[in-house]
Formats: structure tokens, C-alpha cells, sequence
């Protein structure tokens, strides 16, 4: 491992420090480290749309729009390859939280979250993708 020094503004240690006390990091440099590890794995997940990743597809609808429980179904079937499993909450009387795991190429999985969170009566939709080590597989073939 090798040793840095860098030039921080105030506000930017402030919020390294804010961040590592929350996060309940030993160190600055802990703290530092995984942020520079998520940025990398971001970075490397846009060069590469065909590698491999798994992610978490959360989002919250109401579950009285017209026909959305069904298409929101629908489309999970329709991408069975990419969908691993899925939770459903109800969370009150009109409203449901989904939590997706997926998992195949980055493209593959972002266009078919896209495609859920963008359904009308759909919000709070949020991807979080996971670069993963490993072989990849063929690309994605949408069903017709």
C-alpha cells in the first residue's frame, strides 16, 4: 500500500470526516478508499455494457394505477433471465415498495430497470449496481 498526500479544502474534509464518523470508519483513509473503490466501479461499469453486474431495483407505486401491478409483473416474466428475485411490501392502503435483485450486463439490466421505473404511477425508482468478477454471459435477448 502506498502512502498520499493530498490538499483538501475545509468543506471537503468536513464532509470525509462527517461521512467516516456516520459510516463508522477507523480512519480517513478508510473512508477515502471506498469512496475512491465505488467511483472506480462506477467508472468501469460505463466503459463496459456488457459486463457483468448484479444490482438492487427498488421503487415505490400505487398499486390502484390502471393495470401497473399486472405490466410490472408482466415485465419481470418477460426478463426472468435477468430477475433473480423479488420482495413486495405493502406499505399502506394505496401504495407498494418492490425491491428487484437482477443480475446479467450492465446495459441489459439498466434499460429493464429504466423500463420498470418509468411505468406511470411508479416513483422513488432507484438502480444500484454491483460490478461482478467473473465470466460473462451471452447478451441479453429481449422476449417478444
Amino acid at each position: 500500500m502506498q502512502r498520499i498526500t493530498i490538499s483538501l479544502d475545509d468543506a471537503l474534509l468536513d464532509f470525509i470526516d462527517r461521512f467516516g464518523e456516520g459510516r463508522g470508519y477507523s480512519s480517513r483513509s478508510e473512508a477515502i478508499r471506498d469512496i475512491l473503490r465505488e467511483t472506480a466501479a462506477r467508472e468501469e461499469m460505463q466503459a463496459d455494457a456488457s459486463a457483468p453486474c448484479v444490482a438492487a431495483l427498488s421503487y415505490v407505486y400505487e398499486h390502484e394505477t390502471r393495470d401497473l401491478a399486472r405490466r410490472l409483473t408482466t415485465a419481470q416474466h418477460d426478463h426472468h433471465d435477468l430477475t433473480v428475485a423479488t420482495l413486495h411490501v405493502h406499505l399502506d392502503h394505496a401504495e407498494c415498495l418492490e425491491v428487484a435483485v437482477l443480475k446479467g450486463p450492465v446495459a441489459a439490466v439498466r434499460e429493464f430497470g429504466d423500463s420498470m421505473v418509468t411505468q406511470r404511477g411508479v416513483r422513488l425508482g432507484h438502480l444500484h449496481l454491483v460490478p461482478v468478477e467473473g465470466h460473462a454471459h451471452p447478451p441479453h435477448k429481449p422476449h417478444k
